[in-house]
C-alpha cells in the first residue's frame, strides 16, 4: 500500500501529533508500506525553525525510512487566531498542490490543524483516491472553548459548516477518543464511518527508569517531591491555575514546567509576582532527552481549563507518564478521568479548584501505600495503551478502507 500522509507537525518537534503520526507511520513502513509524510518546516510552539533546517520552498528527507516532504508555509508563533489560520491555510494550499505529485492508494489528514483534511479532500477528489479523516480535535469549537474567537462570528460558523461537510465526505474517520465520536454522531455523521484508535506510548522508549542525577543536580531539586507539567503552555492548559494553587503547597515539593507556548512569558511573570521560590521553567526538550526529563518528575500533572469541551479530550502525556511509571494528578473531567479511575493510575482533582487539587495532592504525599497502588495502576494503563497495538490497529481500519 502506498500512503500520503498530510500533517502539520512532525519530529523533530515533539507535541502529541508529531510523535503520533511518526511512531504509527514508522511501524507501517516496518511492515512493508510505502509511506509519504507532507508536512511542513518544524518550528512549533515558537514559529522559530529548528537549528540545522533552512525554511525552503520544498525539501525531501527520509526519517527512518519515511519519505518525508518538507514545504514553506506562513511560520508565527503559536498565538493570535489571525496569523494562526495564516499560518495553517497557507501550509494547506502547499499540501494540495504537492500531493498532486505523489502516487498514493489512500490520503490521510490528521488535525489539528484542521485546514489539513482540506488538502486531503482536495486531493481525494482529483485523483479519485480514497482520505482518513484522523480527529485530533473538535475544531473549530476547541478555539471557542479557550476565548479564541466567538460562536456567533460569522467566521466560526463557516468553519463549522466545513467541518460537518468534511465529516461527510472522507471515506473514514479516526477519532483518538470515543467522546468525538458520540459528538459527531450526535450531529448526524454515520457511526459506521466511525473508528476509535486513542494515543498510547511507545513502551520500547518509554519505561520506568531511576532519576537521571546530573539533571537532578543541575535544577536543584535533590531530595524533593516534584511535580511536572511536561507540553505546550497554552490557553486551554490553565497552568496559571497550577501557580495559583502552589502558593500553599509545602515547601519540600517542586513544581518543574517543560515546554513552550503562547502562555509561557505570562506565566513566568506571574510565577515572579507571586512570589514562587519552588517552580522551575525549563523551555522544550529534544524527543532524545524527553525521558531524561520524565525521570526527575515523582508526580505528572495533567491540567485543562474547565469547560464541558474538554471532556472530550484525553491528553496524550497520561500514556507516556503511566509508561514510566509516574502517577498522575489529572484536572480534567469526562473520558480522561474515567481512564485514570478505571486503572487507579492518580489522583483526579476538579479543574480550576484549588480545594480539590490540595486534597489529590496530598493523598499522593502523605501516603507511601496509595503512591506505589498509583504505579502499579500506571503499569496496567501502560499495557492497554501499547502504541504498537494501536498502530496495528489503526493500519488495519486504513486497509480495509483501500480494500473497499
Amino acid at each position: 500500500m502506498r500512503l500520503l500522509f498530510i500533517t502539520d507537525n512532525f519530529p523533530p518537534e515533539v507535541n502529541a501529533p508529531a510523535t503520533r503520526t511518526y511512531e504509527h507511520c514508522k511501524e507501517w513502513v516496518d511492515q512493508g508500506v510505502d509511506v509519504t509524510v507532507i508536512t511542513c518546516f518544524p518550528n512549533f510552539p515558537k514559529g522559530k525553525i529548528y537549528e540545522g533546517y533552512k525554511h525552503k520552498l520544498y525539501q525531501k528527507e527520509s526519517i527512518d525510512g519515511i519519505k518525508v516532504i518538507r514545504l514553506w508555509s506562513y511560520i508565527t508563533v503559536n498565538a493570535g487566531f489571525i496569523k494562526r489560520i495564516l499560518d495553517f491555510l497557507s501550509f494547506a494550499i502547499m499540501a494540495f498542490w504537492t500531493g498532486l505529485f505523489v502516487k498514493t492508494d489512500l490520503i490521510v489528514a490528521t488535525s489539528p490543524q484542521f485546514f489539513t483534511t482540506w488538502s486531503a479532500f482536495g486531493l481525494s477528489k482529483i485523483k479519485r483516491k480514497p482520505w482518513v479523516f484522523e480527529l485530533r480535535d473538535i475544531w473549530p469549537e476547541s478555539i471557542k472553548a479557550v476565548g479564541a474567537i466567538s460562536g456567533d462570528s460569522r467566521i466560526f460558523k463557516f468553519l463549522e459548516c466545513v467541518e460537518r461537510a468534511l465529516y461527510s465526505d472522507a471515506d473514514l474517520i479516526i477519532s483518538v477518543t470515543e467522546s468525538f465520536k458520540k459528538n459527531l454522531i450526535l450531529r448526524g455523521i454515520s457511526e459506521a464511518k466511525i473508528q476509535v484508535v486513542r494515543n498510547g506510548a511507545n513502551l520500547k522508549r518509554f519505561k520506568p527508569q531511576a532519576k537521571n542525577k546530573a539533571l537532578e543536580s543541575k535544577y536543584k531539586i535533590g531530595g524533593k517531591v516534584v511535580l511536572g507539567y511536561v507540553g505546550t503552555h497554552g490557553m486551554a492548559h490553565k497552568l496559571d491555575f497550577i501557580l495559583e494553587a502552589f502558593k500553599s503547597v509545602r515547601t519540600n515539593v517542586h513544581l518543574l514546567f517543560i515546554g513552550d507556548g503562547a502562555e509561557k512569558k505570562k506565566l513566568i511573570a506571574y510565577a515572579e509576582k507571586l512570589e514562587l521560590k519552588n517552580v522551575t521553567f525549563i523551555d522544550s526538550v529534544t524527543k532524545g532527552e524527553v525521558v531524561d526529563y520524565l525521570s526527575l518528575i515523582d508526580i505528572s500533572l495533567v491540567p485543562l481549563k474547565k469547560s464541558d469541551l474538554f471532556k472530550t479530550v484525553i491528553p496524550s502525556k497520561i500514556f507516556e507518564n503511566a509508561a514510566m511509571r509516574i502517577p498522575l494528578l489529572l484536572g480534567v473531567e469526562g473520558e480522561s478521568k474515567s481512564i485514570i479511575e478505571k486503572f487507579d493510575a492518580g489522583e483526579c482533582f476538579e479543574p480550576e479548584s484549588q480545594e480539590d487539587f490540595h486534597e489529590k495532592l496530598n493523598n499522593l504525599l502523605d501516603s507511601k501505600e496509595r503512591y506505589e497502588n498509583c504505579q502499579l495502576g500506571c503499569d496496567s494503563l501502560a499495557k492497554q495503551f501499547d502504541r504498537v497495538r494501536l498502530a496495528n490497529e489503526m493500519k488495519s481500519h486504513l486497509d480495509f478502507v483501500v480494500s473497499k
